[in-house]
C-alpha cells in the first residue's frame, strides 16, 4: 500500500517520515497477517487464539462475513483450512473485493445499505440457518460490517436507507446507530448466532469501533445484545429523530416498546454456549505500530490515547494545542517529537455541506489553528483508505496549508463551515490518497513537531 506521493511537495523530509510511519501503522492490521497471527492448522488439529479444535469432530466447516477487511480475511483463511471449508459468503465493500476459491466474496454498498447489500444478508442468513450441531461455522467481522451485512425485519430497503442517512446526518455515535440497526435486523445483535444455533461458532474480529466493544462491532451479530427497545427508544428522543424515521420504522420500535415484538438475545441465551469471539487486530495495535516506526526514525513517540471520540473540529482544536505545546515547551517529550492519538470522530453536518470526510474536516481545523508553525504537521487518517464519500483517505497538513489554500483565492474557515474540505486541502496538494488498504481500525491522527524539517527522510542529526 503506497499514498499518493504529491502529498511531498512541502516539506518533503517530514512529510516523508509521517507517510512511513501511516504504512507501518496499516502494515501492522493488514487483516491476512492478523488472520495468520491467530489461525493455525496442524494436520486436523486447528489452533485459534489459543483455543483448539479437532477437524475430525466436524462435519462441515462454513465461513460467513462481512466487512471492508473481509477479502482478505477471507484468503488467508482459505490458506489455512483449504478443501475443508464447505462454502461461504462474506459481503464487503465496493472496491474491496479479492480473488478467493471456496468462500464468495459480494460487494455492497457502505456506509448507506444497498440492494446487494439486502440480497447477500439474506444468503448469509440462510447458510447460517443449514448449519448443525455437527458443524464448525467461522464469522470474519471487520469495519463497515454494520451497512454491509443485513436482513431486515419488516422493513424495507428504502425504509432502512433513510434511518441510516438520517443517523448519520445527526451527529449519533457508532453505539447509537447500532442500537437502532440492531433492532430493524433479523442478523445484528446476536441474530446470526441465533441463526447458528446449535453449530460451533467461532468469530474474529477486525475492530473498527473505539475500545473494541464486541456488541458494537458490526452491530455485533454474533455475541449478546445489553441495548434494548427501551434503548432504541431513548435514542430516537435524545436525537429528535422521531420525525426523520420512516412510518414503518417508526411502528417497529412503537411495536418493541410495547412487548409485541422480541428482543435481541442477551447475555446467558443458550444460542451463546459454544461460541468463541476473539479480537485480532484494532487501532491500538496500530497506534503503537506508528510509534515504534517514528522511534526508528529517531522521534520521541507517545501513544496518547486511542478513545479519541467526538466533533472532529473540536478534536482538531486539541490536536493543535498538543502541537504548540509541543512546540513551545518541550512537552510531554522533548523535539523532535511524535504524538500519536487514534479514535473516530465524527461531523454534524448542516443544510450547507459540501464533500469532505471526518479525517479532512479535522484536518483542515488543526491547519487554520497551526497558521503560520512551519515546524508542526498534522495527519489525519481513515485506515480504510475512505474518508467520507470520497477518494481521500485523509490529508496531511502544517501550518502553510492555509497560506497555501489563500494564494489560490480559497479561504479555509469558509471551507470549514460548509464541510467542504476535500477542495481545499484538494488545491493546497494536502491530501492523502492510497485506495482501500484491505483494513479498517478506526482513524489515526499523527502530530509531528521537527524544527529540522528539511532533512532528509529518515535522517535526524
Amino acid at each position: 500500500m503506497n499514498f499518493d506521493e504529491t502529498v511531498l511537495h512541502n516539506n518533503p523530509g517530514v512529510r516523508s517520515r509521517v507517510l512511513a510511519i501511516l504504512q507501518a501503522a496499516l502494515a501492522a492490521v493488514h487483516p491476512g497477517n492478523a488472520v495468520r497471527a491467530q489461525v493455525r492448522r496442524d494436520g486436523d488439529l486447528l489452533t485459534i487464539a489459543g483455543r483448539a479444535y479437532d477437524l475430525t469432530q466436524f462435519q462441515r466447516v462454513w465461513v460467513l462475513g462481512a466487512g471492508k477487511a473481509g477479502a482478505p480475511m477471507a484468503q488467508a483463511l482459505e490458506t489455512i483450512l483449504g478443501d475443508r471449508i464447505e462454502a461461504g459468503l462474506v459481503v464487503v465493500k465496493v472496491g474491496h473485493s479479492g480473488p478467493t476459491q471456496r468462500i464468495e466474496i459480494v460487494e455492497a454498498g457502505h456506509p448507506v445499505p444497498d440492494a446487494a447489500g439486502l440480497a447477500a444478508g439474506q444468503r448469509v442468513l440462510m447458510l447460517a440457518e443449514r448449519a448443525d450441531a455437527g458443524d464448525l461455522v467461522i464469522v470474519l467481522l471487520s469495519g463497515g460490517g454494520s451497512a454491509l451485512l443485513e436482513a431486515t425485519a419488516g422493513i424495507t430497503l428504502a425504509d432502512l436507507q433513510s434511518m441510516t442517512t438520517s443517523l448519520l446526518a445527526c451527529g449519533a455515535t457508532i453505539g447509537e446507530i447500532n442500537c437502532l440497526r440492531k433492532h430493524v435486523s433479523l442478523l445484528k445483535g446476536g441474530q446470526l448466532a441465533r441463526a447458528v444455533y446449535p453449530a460451533t461458532l467461532v468469530t474474529l474480529v477486525l475492530s473498527d469501533v473505539v475500545g473494541s466493544p464486541l456488541d458494537v462491532i458490526a452491530s455485533g451479530p454474533t455475541v449478546p445484545d445489553p441495548t434494548t427497545w427501551t434503548d432504541v427508544m431513548a435514542v430516537v428522543q435524545r436525537l429528535g429523530l422521531a420525525a426523520a424515521l420512516p412510518s414503518a420504522v417508526r411502528a417497529r420500535i412503537e411495536a418493541g416498546n410495547a412487548g409485541r415484538i422480541a428482543d435481541t438475545p442477551k447475555p446467558g441465551d443458550r444460542v451463546f454456549q459454544r461460541m468463541q469471539t476473539a479480537v485480532i487486530g484494532d487501532n491500538r495495535v496500530a497506534a503503537m505500530a506508528a510509534c515504534a516506526c517514528a522511534r526508528t526514525m529517531g522521534y520521541h513517540a507517545l501513544l496518547l490515547s486511542t478513545f479519541v471520540e467526538g466533533e472532529a473540529r473540536e478534536v482538531a482544536k486539541i490536536v493543535a494545542a498538543l502541537g504548540k505545546e509541543a512546540l513551545a515547551s518541550g512537552h510531554p517529550a522533548p523535539l523532535p517529537i511524535c504524538l500519536v492519538l487514534g479514535g473516530e470522530t465524527t461531523v454534524t453536518l448542516t443544510p450547507e455541506t459540501g464533500r469532505g470526510g471526518r479525517n479532512q474536516e479535522l484536518a483542515l481545523a488543526a491547519a487554520l489553528a497551526l497558521e503560520g508553525l512551519a515546524d508542526v504537521t498534522v495527519a489525519a487518517l481513515a485506515t480504510d483508505g475512505s474518508d467520507g464519500p470520497t477518494d481521500s483517505a485523509g490529508a496531511l497538513v502544517d501550518g502553510g496549508t492555509v497560506a497555501r489554500g489563500r494564494t489560490l483565492g480559497m479561504h479555509a474557515a469558509a471551507a470549514l463551515r460548509r464541510h467542504d474540505a476535500y477542495p481545499f486541502l484538494r488545491a493546497t496538494g494536502d491530501l492523502l490518497r492510497c485506495g482501500p488498504t484491505q483494513t479498517n481500525v478506526n482513524d489515526l491522527i499523527v502530530i509531528v513537531v521537527d524544527r529540522r524539517s528539511l532533512v532528509e527522510p529518515g535522517r535526524l542529526d
